[in-house]
Order: structure tokens, then C-alpha cells, then sequence
């Protein structure tokens, strides 16, 4: 041992030798590791104060709307004619009309028909009605339209595809979810198709691979089998042993004066982005005839129009036309064509009419609605239309064909 090695040793016993003997104590502290949540008051104060900075608070939204003081209308479900339905459900914050109301629809025709209530997954519908839009997408190169909407013949279509499920095997919400919000999961199909697009990656099973695992994450993944009565069914045998509808008993009608009457043609709206021309055109006479026939026999109908008028209110629960848009007497298929072209009227929302009175020698008919304006009433889930809101503003609707032969027959001609 060298020299200055001796003067380290001899260091190291002089500095042990004055370490408090606590150091090695039996009490000495010794500090745990903990997980805490990560906090910054300050920089949360900070944002705050500068989201706000410079803004002003926001004015109230105002809407030219009927004053509905007076008005002689039902006061409640009560005073309608109604027929057997599920009870109103909410689509929450999605574009589902199309699908709740249809699906609503062929609930009350399995027990106009059989006297049997089902309640059917609407989501199990939507899933794949975004799946086909995706690969829709894919075959025409982007130049199809993807948005939440559909029309309520996507319904039976993904059916006979796909099959269908009870409700309660698949109500796409998450755990603990209370309504349906598709804000950020279409954000992400609809991001995500773009990029598709930008990109020229036309290659479908990858497309469609990748919409399904965002619908999945989103909604849950549809199930493949059922068990119902202690057998299990796959989702097509759930509609041929269970459901048991001939789907190809139902039609669907419009009236517009910019297609030949008495001809099947495409309904000329977005939300039938694959072209559907399986739209029996009618003139509107007849159009209203068949609605009044149907609800008069015991159907209820599947119908779809423009919820965007001052005649109609989510508070009052009533949709009408006033007369400062039009009297009721002056609404004809000139009127309505003109509306239809002009913008005025869309193809915005899918309702189901369940029931019907007369008032003053008009028809009134009870609306299931599972869109959010028809909750703020004396009669949630429900609206009430007199007939000139329908001549004018609704533009499709589906029935069995047992009520329309007569006018069927005018097509075979």
C-alpha cells in the first residue's frame, strides 16, 4: 500500500468515526413512493383566463318561429288512434333518425302481423350501413357521400345483408354511456376516408378493416350470434325465425314533380348515397291518400321530411303550416316542388307515425320521434302533425303494400 493510499484509509476511519450514530438507527425515515394525480392550478388558471380573454359572452339564438297561442291542436296522446309501437327512444347525438324510425316501423308491423313485441338493435344497422358506405367509398374513388344520414330503406337492405339482433344483444354504448354520441367517432371515419383519398389507397378490405376497428372502439363490435330460447341464431336466422318479415312486402313512396309520375325513380337527396330508384313517384293526391288509408286500416307508416319550418316546435309539440307561408288550401305539388328545389325544404329527419285523430275535418298524426326537440313537451317522445304540414314538407314514406295494390297497379300498366 503506497503512501498516499494510507492517508485515504486513514481519512475514511476519521469520517465514519463522526457520522451520528442515528444514521444507521432503527427510526431513521425512509420516504415511499406514491401515485398522485398531476396538478397545475396556476397553468389551469392561466388557461381559463385565456379562453376567455377578449370574448364576449354569447347571445341567445333566435328563430322566427309560429306563435302557437290558441291554436286548436290535440292536448295529448290520448285523443289519437293509436297503434301498438315500442316506447320513444333517444338517438342522443347522432344523424340515426333514418335507422329509429324504421326500425321502429318494422317492430309494429311484427305485432301488427303476429302479435309478438320485439325490440331490434338500431346500432347493429348503423354499424354496418357504415361499413357499406365505406366500401362504397372505396369503389367510386371518394365520390360518394359518407355523412351520418341514410334513408329508411338502408334499413331492410342491411337486413337482408347482414341480418338483425335484439336490442338489448346490441345497443352500442359504451359502459356506463347513457346516450349515443357519434361526434368523435365520425370525425374519425370521416378524417380518416380523407386520408384515404388524398392518398389513392383504393384498397378496400384495408378500408374497411380500419372503419371497422374505429366503429369498434366506439360502438363494441356486433356480435355474430344470439341466443334466443336457448338456441343460438346467427343474426340472418334472428330475422328469418324470429322477425319473420317478408321485406319485400314493403315500398316506399314520393311525390315530386320533377320525375314522371306513375314511375319507380331515385329519390334525389344526399342521404340515399346508392342511389336507391326503388321510390314509387305518385302524384300528391295519392301521396296522401295512401297515409290516410294506412293509418285508417291499422298500420302505422315509416315518413320522412323537413323539420326545419316556424310551424313546427319542439316545446308546442305540434308542427303546422301558418298561413303566413302558405294557407293550407293553396298547398299543392306546385308548392311543394317549389320548396324541394329552392333548398326550402330537405330531407332532414325520420320520424314514425303511430296513431291519428281528426280535428276540424283535418287529420292529425301521432309522431314517434327519437330526435331531442320532441323531450322538451307535455308529451315526450311525441309529436303532433296535421296533415298540411305532411302534404308539404314530408317527402318519403314506407308502408305494406296491402294498402296501396290499387295505386301499385297503376305501375304495372
Amino acid at each position: 500500500m503506497t503512501n498516499a493510499m494510507h492517508r485515504c484509509a486513514f481519512r475514511a476511519i476519521i469520517c465514519l468515526s463522526v457520522v451520528p450514530p442515528l444514521l444507521f438507527a432503527q427510526g431513521v425515515r425512509r420516504d415511499r413512493a406514491v401515485f398522485d394525480s398531476t396538478k397545475n392550478e396556476f397553468l389551469e388558471k392561466i388557461r381559463t383566463e385565456s379562453q376567455g380573454f377578449g370574448k364576449k359572452e354569447p347571445v341567445p339564438g333566435r328563430a322566427l318561429k309560429m306563435d302557437f297561442t290558441g291554436l286548436n291542436a290535440p292536448a295529448s296522446p290520448g285523443e289519437f288512434a293509436q297503434y301498438w309501437h315500442n316506447p320513444p327512444v333517444s338517438q342522443g347525438l347522432s344523424g340515426m333518425c333514418w335507422c329509429f324510425s324504421a326500425t321502429s316501423y318494422f317492430e309494429s308491423e311484427v305485432y301488427r302481423l303476429t302479435k309478438r313485441s320485439l325490440k331490434l338493435s338500431e346500432l347493429y344497422t348503423v354499424y354496418w350501413e357504415y361499413v357499406e358506405k365505406a366500401k362504397r367509398f372505396v369503389s367510386e374513388r371518394g365520390n360518394s357521400e359518407f355523412g351520418e344520414g341514410s334513408e329508411s330503406n338502408a334499413v331492410p337492405r342491411i337486413w337482408r345483408k347482414y341480418g338483425i339482433v335484439p336490442g338489448e344483444a346490441y345497443p352500442g354504448l359504451r359502459p356506463g354511456q347513457k346516450f349515443h354520441d357519434h361526434g368523435l367517432m365520425f370525425a374519425e371515419l370521416r378524417d380518416y376516408l380523407k386520408s384515404v383519398k388524398s392518398q389513392n389507397a383504393w384498397n378496400e378490405e384495408q378500408v374497411t378493416g380500419t372503419v371497422r376497428r374505429i366503429l369498434d372502439h366506439y360502438l363494441g363490435a356486433p356480435p355474430s350470434t344470439v341466443e334466443v330460447g336457448g338456441k343460438t341464431l346467427t343474426p340472418p336466422e334472428y330475422l328469418e325465425k324470429v322477425v319473420r318479415l317478408n321485406l319485400d312486402d314493403y315500398v316506399e313512396f314520393m311525390s315530386l314533380m320533377e320525375k314522371p309520375y306513375y314511375s319507380r325513380a331515385e329519390f334525389p337527396a344526399p342521404d340515399n348515397w346508392w342511389h336507391s330508384s326503388d321510390y314509387y313517384n305518385v302524384p300528391l293526391d295519392e301521396f296522401m291518400a295512401i297515409i290516410k288509408k294506412a293509418v285508417r286500416r291499422g298500420h302505422t307508416v315509416c315518413i320522412g321530411g323537413d323539420t326545419s319550418e316556424p310551424g313546427i316546435d319542439g316545446h308546442a309539440g305540434v308542427a303546422v303550416i301558418p298561413a303566413f307561408d302558405i294557407p293550407a288550401d293553396l298547398i299543392d305539388e306546385n308548392a311543394r316542388q317549389f320548396r324541394f328545389t329552392n333548398g326550402t325544404t330537405g330531407d332532414d329527419h325520420g320520424i314514425h307515425i303511430v296513431g291519428y285523430a281528426e280535428k276540424e275535418g283535418k287529420d292529425w298524426y301521432l309522431i314517434k320521434d327519437s330526435g331531442s326537440g320532441s323531450r322538451n313537451n307535455s308529451h315526450p317522445g311525441y309529436y303532433f302533425y296535421r296533415e298540411d304540414y305532411v302534404k308539404l314538407k314530408m317527402l318519403t314514406f314506407t308502408v305494406h303494400r296491402d294498402v296501396a295494390e290499387e295505386i301499385l297497379a297503376k305501375f304495372r300498366r
